[in-house]
């Protein structure tokens, strides 16, 4: 056991008293964040930009609603309360429908090529009752992009209340005599109503949000992902190195393999507990002075430092072993995809999971223990949360997984690390782990 130990705290040491940790510790939060804080820089830099929309509209009845729209959006929505201006003009350009259709919307297609138009839209002529008449009753949108085209949206708008005015006025109701008939009201996201313990009353139901229902879940996820990465992925190549320099033959003069590999193990749960401790005190002191110290699911805390220690050992002693197949620095990197695969595959899964975190999907998936860690994780920060069951079914399953990644490892870690020239191919690994 002290033998263990001191590997352990030459391997702590040797990672928390460089440079790179303390780097790594700054780095490794905008890394993951970068989505969301390249979303922020560019939510404050708005398009101001004007753009012209060519019309054709051959049912000659929607053009003058599009272009009174327009005129409206112009006239209140270019500036904010303090003048500065938050978005471009809408210029409608309406053309007369021609002839040689294809020919006008070649033309107007080369002239958003050329810049003298930001789109074309052609309304369809029989876009007023559209059920029967096919691709007659349809609206086109032509842009470079028009998938996510802000403008696209907009136009909608006009278009359909102008229609729909049109085909009041056909039924005989004037539609001043309703003027909430184009009204659209959105359901608002609340939370059961609940009766307080305490008091008996009921109390009111609170309004959920994005930020609780999809953001919150997914900020602990990432920063156990960042634990894993920083206590469990650098054994591959570390082992691969001591092997090539020779440094783990003169270890194992003093020391058995599997203690060698076990104190490895440890040093990285240490470092992973050294960041985590600083991300979590960081992160809660900063919440707490943003007001916001009601998000914080101290609930969790207790669930994200055991999957951390578990997720640590079981993925640390998978990259243990297969560095110690390995000769180079080539073939470790080679080996690297296979040992970080397991945990970026719930990387692909999180929204489905965090919107449905009940669904078999998402409870099938957090039950696999290669999973669990990250997926159980984000399915318990969720406000629907999960079964009281799940969360020690899955938390079975890693510490029995993990055990027994531990040993195959060490099995592998024993004959791999003194094996030279023999290249980690998959059969020679797993005869290691039967064979020992």
């Amino acid at each position: 056991m002290p033998k263990l130990l001191r590997v352990a705290l030459r391997e702590y040491k040797a990672t928390v008293k460089t440079k790179g940790f303390l780097l790594a510790l700054v780095l490794a939060p905008i890394l993951m964040g970068g989505g969301a804080i390249g979303m922020a820089i560019f939510e404050s830099r708005v398009d101001t930009t004007d753009k012209v929309l060519a019309v054709i509209d051959r049912s000659g009845r929607v053009a003058d609603a599009i272009v009174a729209a327009a005129d409206a959006r112009n006239a209140s929505m270019l500036y904010d309360d303090e003048g500065r201006q938050v978005a471009g003009t809408y210029t409608i350009d309406v053309r007369t429908p021609a002839a040689a259709r294809d020919e006008q919307l070649l033309r107007l297609s080369n002239a958003v090529r050329g810049g003298e138009l930001h789109a074309v839209v052609e309304i369809g002529p029989g876009v007023l009752h559209p059920r029967d008449v096919g691709s007659a009753g349809t609206i086109a949108y032509y842009a470079e992009n028009p998938a996510v085209d802000d403008l696209r949206s907009w136009v909608a708008r006009p278009v359909n209340d102008e229609l729909r005015r049109l085909r009041l006025l056909e039924a005989g109701v004037d539609p001043a005599d309703v003027p909430d008939a184009f009204d659209w009201i959105t359901p608002a996201g609340l939370r059961l109503v609940s009766r307080d313990p305490e008091t008996g009353a009921i109390g009111g139901a609170e309004r959920s949000t994005e930020l609780e229902a999809i953001l919150l879940p997914i900020i602990p996820v990432m920063v156990l992902l960042m634990m894993i990465m920083m206590g469990a992925s650098p054994h591959l190549q570390a082992v691969t190195e001591e092997k090539q320099q020779r440094i783990a033959e003169v270890m194992l003069g003093s020391i058995e393999p599997f203690p060698f590999m076990l104190g490895k193990l440890v040093g990285g749960v240490g470092i992973a507990l050294t960041a985590s401790a600083v991300y979590l005190v960081g992160g809660i002191l900063t919440v707490e002075y943003m007001g916001w110290g009601a998000f914080i699911p101290y609930s969790l805390l207790p669930w994200f430092l055991v999957y951390m220690v578990a997720a640590v050992a079981m993925f640390g002693a998978l990259g243990a072993a297969l560095g110690s197949a390995c000769n180079d620095a080539t073939e470790a990197q080679n080996m690297t995809l296979p040992s970080i695969l397991p945990v970026m595959i719930p990387i692909f899964v999180l929204i489905p999971v965090v919107t449905e975190p009940s669904s078999a999907l998402a409870t099938g998936l957090s039950l696999v223990p290669l999973f669990t860690p990250l997926l159980m994780l984000l399915r318990q920060g969720t406000p629907e949360g999960v079964a009281a069951w799940q969360p020690w079914v899955g938390l079975a399953g890693i510490l029995v997984t993990a055990v027994i990644f531990v040993w195959i490892g060490g099995r592998i870690f024993r004959v791999g690390l003194l094996s030279q020239g023999t290249p980690p191919k998959l059969g020679t690994i797993l005869r290691w782990a039967v064979r020992g």
